[in-house]
């Protein structure tokens, strides 16, 4: 249910409405208004990057992850419904909205995944994560008819941009209220150590989950592929709806297009909870990947936008290229969670959670400001280029991740930390599995 609850964040301010909104109404220029997207996008991600594996640590040590889950819902909620009040020429507010709102979502990401390993054993935990994903999906595919349907009763005006953004964070707080109230905290909370507080402990144990990544070899390669592939995702997910709009325009074309994205995207993810656990768990998201690089070169090879969209013949391989996105985010979003939840023991999820959120923030902090530099001054093709080399350099990196090795070192890993809770002698084992 968190899961459908966000998406409207997700698909309605992160990937089109909003920066449409900014570009084409709030800013002097689109140029402007791309160029002050990238940056709000890589600005919010700075702060998560920052702090968002501490407060991981923090949850993981005081067993309070649904507390900070419920906090950050209710909060970028609200930032969302303040966007609405938002109007031309108001460029810093508007960032300064986003950003709060997107640093409060960014985090709960990590706290939502981080439950991942509680509520499911590690043989389901590729179909317990495509539920979650695919209901993400669900959730986009009622939220965009709806907005859909306040757009063209407005006539596309301020206005109904307006009142989209305030359902948008309404749809998040109701939506979400079944996790604030039916999910428990499983974990309990560990016993501070001496001359240690919650807030120290948390430089403390992020340190130790720095160090300690090394002895998860295969997780730790893993996080390297993802980093760079989620440079590449990042740019498509903040600049896909400002691509499409300026062929398709902002009419119903448009808006089945963004549906049909959608549809194929909880197809997708609903696929890889079946197969992924047969195909490999690595393999799916290398899959994911060679779809990913062909999709980004037909992007990168389509005519130049018309200077009319909406009313201009529409080429066929955008059609093409929006189901390649669509198929992408599916397979490879609900695919890397789970290769994490495998390779992460049950004692350290919000920890190596946090770590996995820090990769896809930190990809936001570099890769959506670059592509808005290199798309506004060179054109979409080069910027389409530039993402494509992500997914070639991810896909390259996945061949040294070891699956036998990442799960015996959980296994290893779980058995320790379960004989130090009953002040056992610590269990034998290679220091480096």
């Amino acid at each position: 249910m968190y899961d459908l609850a966000n998406q409207s964040f997700t698909l309605i301010i992160v990937t089109l409405f909003f920066p449409i909104y900014l570009s084409q109404r709030i800013a002097a220029t689109p140029e402007e208004g791309e160029r002050s997207w990238g940056f709000a996008v890589g600005a919010s991600s700075l702060v998560v990057v920052i702090l968002g594996p501490i407060v991981g640590a923090l949850a993981d040590f005081g067993g309070r992850k649904k507390a900070w889950l419920t906090r950050l819902a209710v909060g970028c909620s609200a930032f969302t419904v303040a966007l609405a009040f938002v109007g031309q020429g108001d460029v810093g507010l508007a960032i300064g909205l986003f950003i709060v709102a997107n640093m409060m979502f960014m985090a709960g990401e990590n706290f939502l995944a981080a439950f991942l390993p509680e509520i499911a054993d590690r043989d389901n935990l590729s179909r317990v994560s495509a539920i979650g994903w695919t209901m993400g999906y669900l959730g986009a595919m009622i939220v965009l008819p709806i907005a859909a349907v306040i757009l063209i009763a407005s006539g596309q005006s301020d206005t109904g941009f307006r009142i989209v953004f305030a359902f948008a964070g309404l749809w998040f707080l109701i939506n979400a209220i079944p996790t604030m109230r039916i999910l428990r905290e499983r974990k309990a909370a560990e016993t501070l150590p001496p001359g240690q507080t919650l807030w120290t402990i948390g430089f403390v144990r992020l340190w130790d989950s720095a160090r300690s990544i090394g002895l998860y070899r295969s997780l730790a390669v893993f996080l390297l592929s993802f980093l760079v592939y989620s440079c590449g995702m990042s740019i498509i997910i903040a600049f896909a709806g400002v691509i499409a709009y300026k062929y398709l325009g902002a009419g119903a074309l448009f808006l089945g297009f963004c549906w049909l994205l959608s549809f194929v995207a909880g197809v997708g993810s609903l696929t890889t909870g079946f197969i992924q656990h047969r195909v490999g768990y690595v393999a799916t998201v290398a899959v994911s990947l060679v779809i990913w690089i062909l999709t980004t070169v037909g992007a990168a090879l389509l005519p130049p936008p018309p200077a009319d969209p909406g009313n201009a013949p529409i080429p066929l391989l955008l059609w093409f290229v929006g189901l390649g996105v669509g198929l992408g985010l599916g397979l490879t979003g609900n695919a890397s969670r789970t290769v994490v939840g495998v390779f992460t023991p049950a004692h350290k999820t919000a920890e190596f959670f946090g770590l996995w959120g820090l990769g896809y923030k930190l990809a936001s902090v570099v890769a959506p400001p670059l592509y808005a530099l290199i798309s506004t001054s060179y054109g979409t093709p080069a910027g389409m280029a530039f993402t494509a080399a992500f997914f070639v350099i991810g896909l390259a990196i996945l061949p040294f991740v070891n699956t036998p090795r990442g799960k015996g070192a959980v296994r290893l890993a779980d058995r320790r930390f379960r004989a130090s809770m009953l002040g056992k002698p610590p269990v034998p084992g290679p220091q480096n599995p």
